[in-house]
This record gives structure tokens, sequence and C-alpha cells, in this order.
């Protein structure tokens, strides 16, 4: 009886896992008769991938058909590399940090698409494999054709001591500032600067909270994500009020001399303050901007945006007036800067077949994957030659515009205290500010002072 259970137990095993894993070798799809062979190498590369799509489907918002990874492999991987095999294995974002750590530390994969702040945390864990090595001996990989800013300062994938590379970009977050032409008009009020200040926020967003002056409708002028475990307007303003926050190494977390009771930072946090006042209220649940970008609208200014919305209806129909109504500019740094975030592929410390792996995650990150994920899935890319960006995608080119000039800081997700300390006290003073309880701000960062160099000494 045990016997029985056991070999059942093995085959649904074996089931489940040919569920979440593809593997081809090619022969679907049609294939392009001038591709030529990149490599004659010989491999097997175990692949795991957070969220991509690996079948043919349908768009939800535009119904417009998408080819999956397979049929995109067949016909362009595996002209390029027939002698290695893929085996590719899909995780879902929500639980991708424990699935993607077990199977790197059981040796189960070679290359991973996965988040920024998980590929830093498994490099420091000794979980992931430099690419130095690859990158100086492969007199066919030219690292100039990412985006300088990422490829130079990006903790998703470069050590925090800046002395390891150990991933490769691969898609952009959007992270912009969007504005509604019609309403700014209807309110009679000047359009957004290209780079508009802080100050030019708040003071827009507050004529343009009330009765609309020619719909009668209630407007609010401002919209941002209250509830945001990365609180990138915070990273936003710190730069717009050169507020440091922290100086260091996320090396060295011990010796960081943290810098978050500054003058500098008390003015973010008055922003913030200020700010609360315009949103709809939904806003502090990361909700309330459902129809930004669409006719029923009713928000001024929204930061940190995507315009997937306002794409997605172009898409879809092919209409214009909405993309021309909804203008995009930078974020609110003094060049445009912002919080970039970025998702890398990265190799396994366990890799079993390191030279093919290395070979595959620069196809993974190339033109022609980034092309395919954002011809279907809009995907923003890391490439300075994205030539395939449509025209009319002015969101999708600011964000590579905010990403290009943006340097990391240690005001972000990679930084452990960041995630586990400042980011929930700053939404906890957003939620108080919207309800008109705002704490001292002065008492309030000095208090976050305090527990940064506590836990700092406790490193």
């Amino acid at each position: 009886m045990k016997k029985s259970i056991s070999i059942f137990m093995v085959a649904l095993m074996v089931m489940m896992s040919l569920a979440a894993c593809s593997s081809s070798s090619g022969g679907k799809g049609e294939k392009k008769s001038d591709i030529e062979v990149v490599s004659d190498m010989k491999g097997t590369v175990r692949v795991s991938l957070a969220g991509w799509e690996l079948e043919n489907g349908i768009d939800p918002i535009t119904g417009i058909n998408t080819i999956g990874l397979n049929e995109f492999l067949d016909n362009e991987f595996y002209p390029r590399y027939p002698n290695i095999k893929l085996e590719v294995y899909q995780v879902p974002w929500e639980n991708a940090q424990a699935k993607q750590s077990a199977m790197l530390q059981s040796g189960d994969v070679d290359i991973l698409y996965t988040g920024g702040a998980f590929a830093s945390q498994w490099m420091e864990q000794g979980l992931l494999k430099s690419i130095d090595g690859f990158i100086e001996d492969d007199d066919n990989f030219d690292p100039s054709i990412y985006l300088s800013g990422i490829w130079e300062n990006s903790y998703s994938t470069v050590s925090f001591d800046g002395e390891t590379r150990f991933g490769l970009p691969a898609v952009l977050g959007k992270r912009i500032t969007i504005y509604d032409k019609k309403m700014f008009e209807e309110w009679g009020v000047e359009p957004l600067s290209e780079k508009p200040t802080p100050e030019e926020i708040l003071e827009k967003a507050a004529k343009m909270t009330g009765e609309n002056p020619v719909t009668g409708e209630k407007n609010y002028g401002l919209w941002f994500n209250g509830n945001n475990l990365n609180i990138s307007t915070f990273v936003a303003l710190t730069h717009a009020f050169g507020a440091e926050g922290a100086v260091g190494s996320l090396a060295d977390l011990k010796n960081i001399e943290w810098k978050l009771n500054t003058p500098e930072m008390v003015k973010v946090m008055e922003w913030l303050k200020e700010a609360s006042k315009y949103p709809p209220t939904e806003f502090l649940n990361a909700q309330g901007a459902e129809n930004f970008g669409l006719d029923s609208n009713n928000i001024a200014i929204a930061l940190d945006h995507a315009g997937g919305a306002t794409m997605g209806e172009y898409a879809a129909n092919d209409d214009k007036e909405l993309l021309d109504r909804f203008e995009s500019v930078l974020n609110l740094g003094p060049n445009g800067e912002g919080w970039v975030a970025m998702d890398p592929f990265v190799m396994a410390e366990k890799a079993k077949d390191a030279d093919a792996a290395w070979e595959v995650m620069k196809f993974l990150t190339g033109y022609e994957t980034q092309k395919w994920n954002y011809d279907n899935f809009k995907s923003t890319p890391t490439l300075v030659n994205a030539d395939f960006v449509g025209d009319e995608d002015k969101y999708v080119k600011t964000a590579m515009e905010i990403a290009d000039i943006t340097a990391s800081v240690l005001m972000d997700e990679a930084n452990p205290f960041f995630g586990s300390e400042i980011a929930p006290a700053v939404n906890g003073f957003i939620s108080n500010a919207a309800n008109d309880k705002a704490p001292d701000i002065q008492k309030f960062l000095d208090d976050l002072q305090k527990r940064a160099e506590k836990w700092s000494a406790s490193q």
C-alpha cells in the first residue's frame, strides 16, 4: 500500500512539474529563413520566468492577439542556437521570490527573470553568479546597447559595493508624471512644465481640486499611490529637495550615515502632508485613479503613473483623442529624476552549464526579445536603440528618458531598512496627513533617524 501511494505521489509530482514547465527545441510557428546561426554550442538551460506568458493569447484590454514566449523562441531563438535546449518554468509574480529562492538553493535553475529587489538580495546571499568574466571574455557582447543610467547605477544588476555585475537589464517599470490637458484647459491652468517642480505640482493641483467650472463635476487635482511598498513618490521628492536620507554603502550596513531628519527631508514630508489634501480618499489604498487616462477621468495630475489605460484604448481603437489629451512629462527631480524600477535576468551560482546560460541570458535581454516583449505585452525596453517603440508611445519614451538620467540612491527597495521601516512609516504618515492627523514632522523624522541608527548598529 505504501509503495502504491509513493508511486502515485511521484507520478503526481511529475505531472505538476510538466504543467509548469515548457520544453522545446523548435518546430512550432512560422520561422524566418534569413536567420543566421549564432552558435553551435550544445547544452540545456533551465529558465525561471516571473510572470511571462508562455502561450499565445488575447490581450484582455485591447482584444489583440499576443504571441507567447514558446512560439517566439521557436521562431527566433532556436534558429540562432539550434543545439541549446531550453526548459522554461513560469512562476507567478505573487510568490516568485519564495519559489525562485527555493530553485536557487536546490540548484534547479540556471537563469532567472525576477524582481530587481529579489536579485540584489540573492546576490548578497551568494546565490547568484558574477557575470563579469563572461562580459570580459565575450567580444560580441556590447554593454552600450543598454541605457547608461540603468547599466551603471542599478542595484538590480550590480552588487552593493559596485564591484560585481550579476545581471542584465531586461524590463523597465514606468513611473512618469501624466496630466489631463482637457481638465487644465477647463480650469484655465497653464500646462505642466517638461520638468515640473514639486512646488508647481502642488500649486496647480490646489487650483483644480473642487467643482469643475465647465462640467460642474467634482475634480481632484492630484493622485499618487499612498500605500506604495516602494514609496516611489517619496523617492522622487528626495531627488527634488536634495534629501540624501543616507550616505554610505549597502555593502556596509553598519557604517551607513543616516540623514533622515535633515531640513531637506522635512521639506519632503511637508510636501507629502500638503499633497494628501488633493487626491480622492481611495489613494490611501492605491485606488481612486481607475478612470485616469479615460474619457470619464476626474483627476488633473497623476504621479508615478504608467498610462496603461490610455495606451490600451489607443491600441484597441486606433483613436488618438485620449492619447493627445493625457500628456506625459518627467518626474520630480531637478533633471526629471525619479524612482526607476528595473527587472533583470540573473544567473544562478549553481548553474550547470554556465556558458550556454550566458548565451541564453544575452538573447533574452537583447533586441529581438525586448521587441517581442514590447510588441505583445508593451513591456518597457532597457535598450538605447529601441526603434520598435511606436512614435505614439510617449509614455514608454518618457519612462526610458527618466531611467537614463536617474542614479541609484540608498533610498531604494534594495536597502533593507528602507523596505522594512521607512516605507511603512512614510505610508503611515501620508494616511495620517490625509485624515488631518499628521504628526509633528521633525519629531517623526527624529524618531525614524534614531531607529535607523539603532538598526545599523545591530548589523
